[in-house]
C-alpha cells in the first residue's frame, strides 16, 4: 500500500461553523460528525477534522486543488461575502489572483487565521 494522506485535525474555536463555512465555500457536501470533530471529507478522500481549540488556536495553511469551474465559482462565493482575497501567501497582492505554474490560484483568510488557499494546478506543474 502507498502512503497517502488521510485526515488532519483543524483547531478552531468554532467546530460547527467553521466546518460549515468551510463546504459552503468549496461548494462540496456538508460536514459530519465523528467523535468530536466536524468531519469535512473531500473529493479525494482525505478529511479535514474540525475541533474546538480551547485556546486560541495557531493559523495553519491549507490548498485545495480544484478545477477551473470550482475556481471561479469559490472565487464568486468569496467575493459575494465581501471577503478580500490575494494572489499570494503573504495578503500583499489584495483582489488579485496568480498564474503560477500556468494554472489560477488565490488566497483568503479562514476562521480563526488559517490561510486557505485555490489552485488549479499542482505546484511544478
Amino acid at each position: 500500500m502507498s502512503v497517502e494522506l488521510n485526515h488532519t485535525i483543524v483547531h478552531v474555536t468554532d467546530k460547527h461553523a467553521a466546518a460549515e463555512d468551510l463546504a459552503e465555500i468549496l461548494g462540496v457536501d456538508p460536514p459530519t460528525s465523528y467523535g468530536p470533530f466536524r468531519v469535512l471529507t473531500l473529493a479525494n478522500g482525505v478529511s479535514l477534522d474540525f475541533a474546538d481549540d480551547h485556546g486560541r488556536p495557531h493559523g495553519q495553511h491549507y490548498a485545495f486543488l480544484v478545477g477551473d469551474e470550482e475556481f471561479d465559482a469559490i472565487r464568486q462565493r468569496i467575493v459575494d461575502r465581501g471577503w478580500t482575497y490575494w494572489a499570494d501567501p503573504f495578503h500583499r497582492r489584495e483582489g488579485e489572483i496568480n498564474t503560477n505554474d500556468g494554472g489560477k490560484g488565490l488566497y483568503w483568510e479562514g476562521p480563526d487565521g488559517h490561510n486557505l488557499e485555490i489552485i488549479t494546478v499542482p505546484y511544478g506543474g
